[in-house]
């Protein structure tokens, strides 16, 4: 018979969704056990948002070598050396890694059991020679990549993310599946560092993102040479000697692509295939485990959280999602998920940053909304610091309570979090007109949209009284 265990909460999955769970829990003193057959870290550590934007970083100041005669420096054509950037990434990697380690999770009080988990019942989980009765369970096993069902594409060598961080030498011509937040941010980084670039997507590019914003990022990757075919099937795909070839169907004619590497980045899938859900009474289908907004499964014992909880598939959503299920579990307060206040961010150059609805969305879910932009033109550090095209964007609702942001342009990624502090509390236009931003800062660009959707109120209302006015004393 295994050994078995009887704690307070059980979490499968060390990834980051599971360990700042199990972090939380140990945090209070709370008995954990956590099952993990892979790396600790999971993907955004090993395969996802630490090495790709350590790759992003290298090609940002490979970029900035081309442009420094724009800056009254001399411009250089870089060299790659594909040995020391990988190097680097794995440095960078191997920094971080011990924070997610077992040695300091079992410094934390949690049991860390390094074997694949499966229900065995509604309240029994096993794992290796251990068995798990726990009063609650925490499904964090993530995703992994999607592979799309295109003919030859087993037969053809690819690249997912999990293994396109160890590949040398660097591609020739890379071509990539999808047009989304990691495909771009793959395609820019790669064109940059020295590969011919070629994307290919069924749908548009970045089809989640307001359509003003994105097109000032897929100009700019456009611009630095990469090719992207929107609205483009894949019939097939093949080997073709020692490279690759896609035969595909776009809106008015097929065509074939030829390039050296195939990367796969058409989305992810979530991992829970081998947990053998239906003896735990969880409803699921091959895609996702079902959950209400409370991230509770159809068996009450059991959570689901990051990425295998299906829908917003990013690290601080899978912190988020930890503190929401330790809020429910420990202190047993209620507590549901809110999507609107989760940011998202594409790492491209120019970023690209949403929080709370598009004006798209916005419009289909309010009666009256106002909409207000203010061009990075307008800013006086992004003319010191050479930046191009970008656009804050804001949605506000009644009373100027602000609904939805979306910003493109440099620093996108960091402006938002204001943006996201205020929907998180409801503030409006008027707090932020109020503040005091320091100058010069691409920051200012939020004050300036504010200041200019009360300015038209201003003077319609001096408008308004003006005629009072005279209707008064003529």
């Amino acid at each position: 018979m295994g050994k078995l265990l009887n704690p307070d909460i059980c979490v499968i999955g060390g990834g980051a969704a599971g360990l700042s769970l199990a972090a939380g829990a140990a945090a209070f003193g709370v008995p954990v056990v956590l099952v993990e057959q892979g790396k600790m870290g999971g993907d955004c550590l090993n395969y996802g948002c630490v090495p790709s934007k350590a790759l992003i970083a290298a090609a940002r100041r490979a970029q900035a070598m081309r442009q420094a005669g724009e800056f009254g420096l001399l411009s250089a054509e870089p060299f790659i050396d594909g040995e020391r950037l990988q190097a680097r990434i794995r440095s960078v990697i191997e920094g971080i890694a011990p924070h997610d380690s077992i040695e300091r999770f079992s410094g934390l009080g949690v049991e860390v059991i390094q074997e694949p988990a499966r229900f065995v019942d509604g309240r029994t989980v096993a794992a290796g020679d251990h068995l798990i009765r726990a009063r609650r369970f925490v499904i964090a096993t993530g995703s992994s990549p999607a592979i799309p069902p295109i003919a030859g594409l087993a037969e053809t060598p690819f690249l997912t993310n999990e293994s396109l961080f160890d590949f040398t030498p660097l591609p020739r011509h890379l071509v990539i599946i999808g047009a989304g937040p990691f495909g771009l941010e793959m395609a820019q980084a790669h064109c940059r560092l020295g590969a011919s670039i070629t994307v290919v997507e069924r749908a548009d590019a970045l089809s989640r993102e307001d359509p003003e914003l994105k097109a000032i990022v897929l100009d700019a990757v456009r611009a630095e040479g990469a090719v992207l075919h929107e609205r483009t099937d894949i019939r097939s795909v093949e080997r073709d000697g020692k490279g690759i070839r896609l035969h595909c169907v776009g809106e008015n004619a097929a065509f074939d692509i030829d390039g050296s590497d195939l990367l796969l980045a058409a989305g992810r899938s979530a991992n829970h295939a081998a947990l053998n859900l239906g003896a735990a009474g969880i409803r699921h289908d091959a895609q996702r485990i079902f959950v209400g907004a409370d991230l509770r499964t159809s068996n009450r014992r059991v959570y689901v959280i990051g990425d295998a909880a299906g829908g917003l598939q990013f690290t601080h959503a899978a912190n988020y999602h930890a503190r929401l299920v330790l809020q429910q579990i420990l202190f047993r307060l209620p507590a549901h998920e809110i999507r609107d206040i989760v940011p998202r961010v594409t790492f491209t150059d120019p970023e690209i940053a949403q929080v709370g609805p598009t004006e798209e969305e916005a419009r289909a879910s309010f009666s009256a909304i106002d909409v207000v932009r203010w061009d990075l033109a307008g800013n006086d550090r992004a003319r010191t610091d050479g930046l191009g095209r970008g656009m804050v964007k804001v949605v506000a609702g009644r009373g100027g309570r602000i609904l939805g942001a979306g910003i493109a342009g440099a620093g996108a990624g960091e402006m938002i979090n204001l943006w996201a502090f205020a929907i998180a509390n409801r503030l409006t236009l008027k707090n932020f007109r109020d503040y005091v931003a320091p100058y010069p800062t691409l920051s200012e660009i939020g004050k300036q949209a504010a200041i200019s959707y009360y300015s038209p109120l201003a003077r319609n209302r001096f408008v308004r009284s003006a005629i009072r006015i005279l209707r008064r004393f003529g």
